[in-house]
């Protein structure tokens, strides 16, 4: 079909490496083609246009978060897999009548839920989630006290039963709120 040796007399068509050539060129240019599809479909909806609003939210949660500090604020939180429950025992100097948990995902929205949470007497909270919620997420818990929001904040591995806590780790990027 191909000749392998070059020929003056054989048009070009009839030779081998026209050809390769002319497949890699294709496949360059439609793998870029529907890589340009695929970024103009779904673009990145992560980055933010407005980075001075941005900032000043991140000093706002800092500000909370201090608060939650000061108050000693600790909960325990566990995730019933098979009923939905969402049990809390909250440890701190504030114990509001209502708790809002979100659990959030890094990168898909559509994976986020919002728990509220009602007392239930002693420091107790108990909610309920619809889903099984697994893998890594920002787990944050609100609260009031003296009209103020406090904020406890960690990034956790999600599983079914395991328990995980909050507030037990040192507050990062707050040293300018330190007194």
């Amino acid at each position: 079909m191909f000749n392998t040796t070059a020929d003056a007399s054989t048009p070009w068509y009839k030779h081998l490496w026209p050809w390769i050539i002319i497949a890699i060129l294709t496949c360059s240019v439609t793998l870029t083609l529907s890589m340009v599809t695929i970024a103009v479909e779904h673009p990145d909806n992560l980055v933010t246009d407005n980075y001075y609003e941005a900032g000043k939210g991140i000093a706002r949660s800092l500000e909370r978060e201090r608060l939650a500090q000061d108050l000693q604020q600790r909960a325990d939180i566990t995730l019933d897999s098979l009923t939905g429950e969402v049990d809390v025992k909250l440890s701190g100097s504030s114990q509001p009548a209502q708790l809002t948990l979100n659990l959030i995902s890094p990168t898909q929205p559509e994976k986020d839920r919002r728990i509220d949470l009602n007392a239930a007497g002693s420091g107790r909270y108990v909610g309920h989630v619809v889903d099984n919620v697994q893998g890594r997420r920002f787990v944050e818990m609100l609260g009031q006290q003296g009209g103020k929001t406090w904020r406890l904040f960690e990034e956790e591995q999600v599983a079914p039963d395991k328990p995980l806590v909050l507030g037990d780790e040192p507050l990062q990027g707050a040293e300018e709120l330190r007194r």
